[in-house]
């Protein structure tokens, strides 16, 4: 902790906040670290952000944070104790107060570096961002590191549960910060008519055609292939479009030989890795989160929402807290293809109640899923922790 003269001539603290990570890509961890980093800087903090790197890197430094580029999502126990040892120098040369580590193996790092490589002994804290695997006593040591500061942050009420359940750490201890949108990046009012006609363009989306769109990584438990055997049914013109990154596991060619056996390839568009998420919302007539397993809160939902477009959403998991079904949005049974269908014609046939339940889902968000609202939560976790120690 340093402090510094302002021009009031009284002394101010600094603090210096170290957050880890393992790469700094465009999911919702990531977000989260760069949001927060904006967030700190704000409050007059020196924060610093240490990954492997990644496209989010310019958003760091761009909100006046700076990022280290270091291995911290390595898992090889070696490969752990060299990022202690280094994290440990990093730490006594930038006199780091408070090191926030965001996933396991960077919390091993991170807890390591401050019980044995540093002469400091900043305060500790980390954030569950998702159930993890927790079966078997090894994999259950290995979550443990997320346990060892006073204080935990939990991304949402289901994950706080969790947390309680699995592992008996003190209800009372763990602060939920629920994940949030920028209202002014996801505004509706933003986006004009010819920016969604260019998104409709661009997807071929003949006019008076509903849009439908699903955003996420191409991943199996997403439920992507849910969310086509769905479509298969519905005779009603569509266009259905998948915004989000192919995985490594052959998913992606799973999903596109579906396609084509169903004959849907006039109507489904795969389109990679995308940058204009609140414009392709904002053009979209239906949006999904089909995941087959519980998100621990679910970004796609809530940026559905602050577009005011309607959500169609798994019923479990932090879409539960996000979702009012029949309100912001309809939940449906994770992995019923049927349930899902219905609903889909539901909407597609009754484009006022899309846009009820569209403006319904904004005002929710505005209310209680903002970023800022988020980091606030986050920064009293920020002062408990370097309260308690």
């Amino acid at each position: 902790m340093a402090e510094d003269t302002g021009a009031s001539g009284r002394r101010e603290t600094t603090r210096t906040v170290l957050q880890l990570l393992p790469a700094l890509g465009d999911g919702g961890v990531e977000k989260s670290a760069v949001e927060m980093a904006r967030f700190t800087t704000g409050k007059g903090w020196k924060s610093l952000v240490v990954s492997r790197g990644g496209d989010l890197v310019g958003a760091v430094e761009a909100g006046g944070a700076r990022h280290l580029t270091m291995p911290v999502g390595a898992k090889m126990p070696w490969a752990i104790l060299t990022n202690a040892r280094r994290l440990g120098a990093l730490i006594d040369r930038e006199d780091v107060d408070l090191v926030h580590a965001r996933s396991r193996a960077p919390a091993w790092a991170g807890w390591l570096a401050v019980q044995y490589f540093s002469r400091r002994k900043p305060a500790f804290l980390t954030t569950f961002h998702g159930t993890y695997g927790h079966k078997g006593a090894l994999k259950r040591a290995y979550n443990a590191v997320m346990l060892k500061g006073p204080w935990v942050i939990a991304n949402s009420g289901f994950i706080r549960d969790h947390i309680v359940e699995v592992y008996g750490y003190p209800r009372d201890r763990i602060v939920v910060a629920e994940r949030g949108v920028d209202e002014t990046t996801f505004d509706p009012g933003r986006i004009g008519a010819e920016e969604c006609a260019a998104i409709r363009a661009e997807l071929a989306v003949p006019e008076g055609v509903p849009l439908l769109l699903m955003v996420g990584r191409l991943t199996r438990w997403k439920g992507h292939h849910v969310l086509i055997e769905a479509l298969a049914g519905i005779q009603t013109p569509f266009v259905c479009a998948f915004a989000g990154d192919g995985g490594k596991d052959g998913y992606r060619a799973e999903l596109e030989r579906t396609v084509a056996e169903k004959s849907l390839g006039e109507r489904i568009r795969f389109l990679g890795s995308r940058r204009d998420i609140p414009n392709l919302n904002a053009a979209a007539d239906i949006a999904f989160s089909c995941s087959t397993d519980p998100e621990a809160f679910g970004r796609v939902a809530i940026e559905a929402m602050a577009m005011a477009t309607p959500i169609i959403a798994s019923a479990h998991g932090g879409s539960l807290e996000t979702v009012v079904d029949g309100e912001t949005g309809l939940l449906v049974p994770p992995g019923d293809a049927d349930a899902l269908r219905e609903a889909i014609r539901s909407l597609i046939d009754d484009p006022q109640r899309r846009q009820r339940i569209g403006e319904a889902g904004r005002r929710r968000v505005l209310a209680e899923f903002t970023t800022r609202a988020t980091c606030e939560k986050e920064f009293s976790a920020y002062e408990a922790v370097l309260r308690d120690g």
